[in-house]
This record gives structure tokens, C-alpha cells and sequence, in this order.
């Protein structure tokens, strides 16, 4: 990241701005769907009401003394924002802070019976079980009898896509979108990628890992690709410590795939099977560092963490909101090049990631131009584009 950023740091006090909604209206709405998947007890139903209250017209009151991780959230800003309205502190704090005290009003921390019940795993396991995912197995099966090189595209592209990837789909309209106007894939740096693995000669896979569920499995699919084939020798697969927006993986996430995996039959049960044992050797590592979970952006990552990444050959960070940590949440202009918002990452990178939010680096005029005047700037938040960059 340059040294002096003069973009803004991204607000959520603008009404009719995307961070103003998530704000003001959707977390609000995880808080009814979180009071609606458990049958919580009266002490956390009064939490809930006084977090919706607070998070919606009221300021950042510090985290009790005793909290287990107020020496962490002091580190990360907590005492400079306390008193502010959520929506004047920047948004990527105060997103994170909501999930913090969500699991607070819920008792998550405990002690008590509810610690360490995760109120999304519901939501979670419906769609790691859903018929959709059912579908997604059975393509494997069809996927195993193509050559390795194309798999290998294909399953990187069920990565890139999470839960809007249909590998069949994928497999029959491979180049279609090249023709259209605004293609779906406003960057593409895949053949980077593969030249960074090539080059390590079977070195170390990092992989920040976004959200749960069905959109866990491609990258666990891809990781048990990469290490049949040898194109990577190890793989550490970050994780959040505790739940966190909503649906992003945790280890337990993590363990509820490879048994979704294992238990699907078929080459999908094959992918599984060699996570388990890749898992057990110790060549698929776990990582939850607590910083995983923090309000800052990447460039202020801990020295222990920026050891762990910087002998990997590549580290593949997914997901929107692990990109807005990654380059910053800020108003970039789309044209700033990726290369010099990543520069502070300790070694190669690359990001993968469906546009769903303002934050957009490492775009070419044309590409920005055409986005532009085929949607407005629908494009930066609908889920409808995506893109593949890498910093080597």
C-alpha cells in the first residue's frame, strides 16, 4: 500500500450508500434472523434489543474490563472510536465491532451454556446440505474424467465464484463470456497464478479462506487438486478464530465439510478423503489467528502472521471482504494499480474475489469505462463480476 494513501477511508455515514445499508438496515435484519434460529433465554433477547438500538443510534461503548480481548480491541482502535456514532468510524471497524458485540448479546464468550454455540451455524448447514450442493458433488464426478489442466481452471473458478459456481455450468460455457460486452471476470491474472505455483516446484499454498458452507467446499476442492497433483506440497488454510459476518469459515465450518465431502460418494468423496489424510499428515494446516477477525486492513497484520505468509509461494486470499482487508477500505480509484495497494504483503499474492462491495483496484480504463456504461456502479456491489489479480 503506498506509504501515504490520500484515498479516503470508506464512512458509513452517507444515506444511500451501500456502507450506510449494511449499516442502518442489514444488520438489523441479522439480528431478527439470529433471534429467530435459537430459542435464546430472556437475558440474551434483552442483549439483542440493546444491541439493535445501539448499533443503529447510539456510539461505540468500550468492551467491559474484563472482556477476554479488550487488550486486543485497544490495539485495534477501540478506545480512539469510543463515544462515535457506528456510522463515523470507518466502516470496516465498525462492521467488525457489530459481529464482536453480536456474539456478546448471545453469550458466545460465555461462561455459561450458550459459549461456543455458533448462532449462524444453522443458516450454515442448510446450504452445506442443500440441493444445490448436492448438484455441485455430483459434477465432480464428470469433472474426474477430464484432463488434469482443465480440472485444475475449473475448480479455480469454482473458487473464484463460491456460491454462484455451478461447475457444470462452468464446464459447458467455458469462454462464452468473452463475447459479451462486460465480461463477468473484469480481471484476470489466472495464468500468473499458475506460473507462481509452477515456479515454487510443489512450495507452500496459503489460503485465507472467506465464508462457509457451500462456498468452503470449491476451496477445499482446489487445495485437494493442487496437493494430488503436486503442484503444491503443503497448504495452510487460514480460518476465522469465532464466528464472523455471518457465514465465514471457522474450523468447525472447516470440519463439517470435509465430512459433507466424505460422505457425498463418488469423486467427491475421493477430494475428502484426501483432505482428511492431507490434514492428519500434517500437509493441510489450520490457522485461526485472532487478527483474521480484526477491524484493520492487512498492512497492519502482526509480525507472527506476516511470518506465517511470507515463505509461501502464493498466498490466495478470497472473498470481498478479505480483499477490502487486503488493499484497503478506501475510495480507490479502479485504475490504482493492485500491485502498489498490495505491496506491503509479505510475499506473493493473489486475490480472488465477486465484486460486493465499493472497494476496486487494478482495473484498465476500458474495463472501468465499459462497467460503467453498461450499469452505473451496480457492478462494484451486485455479486455479478469478479476478478483474479495477482501481485507476484
Amino acid at each position: 500500500m503506498p506509504d501515504n494513501p490520500t484515498a479516503p477511508v470508506i464512512l458509513g455515514n452517507e444515506p444511500g450508500s451501500f456502507p450506510h445499508g449494511v449499516l442502518a438496515e442489514r444488520h438489523p435484519a441479522i439480528i431478527r434472523q439470529v433471534r429467530e434460529a435459537f430459542p435464546y433465554e430472556p437475558r440474551q433477547q434483552r442483549a439483542l434489543d440493546a444491541l439493535l438500538a445501539n448499533c443503529t443510534e447510539g456510539e461505540v461503548e468500550p468492551l467491559p474490563a474484563d472482556a477476554h480481548d479488550r487488550e486486543l480491541w485497544e490495539a485495534w482502535g477501540m478506545d480512539a472510536h469510543a463515544g462515535r456514532s457506528w456510522y463515523d468510524v470507518p466502516w470496516l471497524w465498525s462492521e467488525s465491532w457489530f459481529y464482536r458485540r453480536l456474539l456478546d448479546a448471545v453469550g458466545y464468550f460465555g461462561p455459561g451454556p450458550w459459549q461456543g454455540i455458533d448462532p449462524f451455524r444453522p443458516s450454515k448447514l442448510a446450504e452445506l446440505h442443500s440441493p444445490a450442493t448436492d448438484e455441485e458433488l455430483a459434477a465432480l464426478d464428470d469433472l474426474a474424467a477430464r484432463p488434469a489442466e482443465e480440472q485444475a481452471r475449473a475448480l479455480l473458478h469454482g473458487s473464484l465464484w463460491g456460491n454462484r459456481a455451478d461447475l457444470s455450468f462452468r464446464l459447458s460455457a467455458e469462454g462464452a463470456e468473452e463475447t459479451t460486452p462486460v465480461p463477468g471476470l473484469v480481471a484476470d491474472d489466472s495464468e500468473r497464478l499458475w506460473s507462481l505455483l509452477d515456479a515454487a516446484g510443489g512450495g507452500t499454498l496459503c489460503l485465507v479462506a472467506d465464508n462457509a458452507g457451500r462456498e468452503l467446499v470449491p476451496d477445499l476442492l482446489l487445495v485437494a487438486h493442487l496437493l494430488a497433483h503436486g503442484r503444491i506440497g503443503r497448504a495452510v488454510l487460514h480460518v476465522k478464530p469465532h464466528p464472523y459476518y455471518v457465514s465465514d469459515a471457522t474450523p468447525a465450518d472447516v470440519v463439517d465439510a470435509l465430512r459433507r465431502l466424505t460422505a457425498a460418494g463418488g469423486a467427491a468423496a475421493g477430494y475428502g478423503r484426501g483432505l482428511w489424510t492431507a490434514l492428519s499428515e500434517g500437509r493441510l494446516t489450520l490457522r485461526a489467528h485472532p487478527f483474521s477477525c480484526s477491524p484493520l486492513p492487512y498492512d497492519r497484520m502482526p509480525d507472527d502472521l506476516r511470518a506465517d505468509f511470507a515463505p509461501a509461494a502464493v498466498t490466495l486470499v478470497k472473498g470481498d471482504l478479505n480483499y477490502r482487508r487486503l488493499v484497503g477500505d478506501r475510495h480507490w480509484p479502479p485504475t490504482t494499480p493492485f500491485a502498489d495497494v498490495t505491496a506491503h504483503f509479505p510475499g506473493p499474492v493473489a486475490a480472488l474475489r465477486t465484486l460486493k462491495s465499493d472497494v476496486i483496484t487494478g482495473l484498465t480504463p476500458e474495463t472501468e469505462a465499459a462497467l460503467v456504461a453498461a450499469e452505473g456502479q451496480r457492478w462494484r456491489t451486485g455479486g455479478t463480476h469478479a476478478l483474479i489479480q495477482v501481485r507476484a
